[in-house]
């Protein structure tokens, strides 16, 4: 017998298969390869929203019925949403990026920017995440019945991943990202380059998240100015019966880094007998 010679095996199958095939488990000095642990993926917890405190502050409440209020934001979301596809041929991570604001406290932002969070995850194919930046007075979870917890000033400092910040709720398409520990340095911390790199990561995560900034007001504190340098557009919130014309062109040129920049009225008063969006819904088959 030679080197060319068919070799003859003997034993089971599987045992002449390992003879066959150097390196398999089972050979004499062949190295044994241990088995990998399966990765877990840990899916973060979802917060119920206290929908009785939504109904209480007049606001829009998931799965209820339509109401003037519910229409008027799906006029003002699809205006927002339209902007966001002219801006995407220039940015498309920035065009999913929406800043509400307004010149003075008191007039109506954050009850604006979580109705039209809400008004926006009832559409196909988006996520939406809905940011507290109003460092100095965080209002969005508490107004939503959740608890406070690390959140994007924490992230920005440093001391965690701004993903494991986020806290998806039980309305669908819905996840919030608190402020986090107040900070004496927030202007300075928004305006650093991590600062940057991280809001475009939040984004850039994922091509289905609209990311809705709730900031201070324009005329009261200066993170709104730095914000604007990161959004493609700004919702600015109008009190029809408070803000002036004066704070109103003061609060447009402190925002002038975001190039477009759209006004929406708030605490507008109808007349009763008047016919409002919402109406025609509650006429039935009428």
């Amino acid at each position: 017998m030679n080197d060319h010679s068919p070799k003859r095996f003997y034993g089971s199958l599987i045992q002449r298969a390992i003879a066959m095939m150097p390196g398999l488990p089972g050979e004499a000095g062949a190295p044994v390869r241990q088995a990998e642990a399966p990765v877990q993926i840990r899916e973060r917890q979802r917060v119920p929203i206290d929908r009785r405190r939504l109904a209480a502050a007049g606001m829009l409440v998931p799965g209820g019925p339509i109401t003037p209020l519910a229409e008027e934001f799906r006029m003002v979301k699809r205006q927002l949403l339209l902007t966001a596809r002219g801006v995407a041929g220039v940015d498309a991570d920035r065009a999913r990026m929406i800043l509400v604001c307004s010149a003075q406290p008191d007039e109506g932002k954050t009850f604006c920017a979580i109705n039209l969070a809400l008004s926006m995850a009832a559409e196909k194919d988006v996520e939406i995440l809905l940011v507290d930046a109003d460092f100095a007075k965080p209002d969005v979870s508490k107004r939503l019945g959740m608890g406070e917890g690390p959140g994007l000033l924490d992230a920005l400092a440093g001391q965690i991943d701004v993903e494991a910040c986020i806290v998806d709720t039980d309305v669908p398409q819905l996840a919030i990202l608190p402020a986090g520990a107040r900070s004496v340095s927030d202007t300075e911390l928004l305006a650093s380059d991590g600062a940057r790199a991280m809001l475009d990561r939040l984004a850039a995560a994922n091509p289905r998240r609209i990311v809705i900034f709730d900031s201070p007001p324009a005329l009261a504190a200066s993170p709104a100015s730095v914000l604007a340098l990161h959004v493609g557009q700004t919702m600015m919130v109008v009190r029809a019966d408070s803000t002036s014309e004066e704070d109103l062109r003061a609060a447009v040129s402190a925002l002038d880094g975001c190039e477009h920049i759209q006004l929406v009225l708030n605490a507008v008063s109808f007349q009763p007998q008047g016919r409002r969006f919402g109406s025609y819904y509650a006429q039935g088959g009428r």
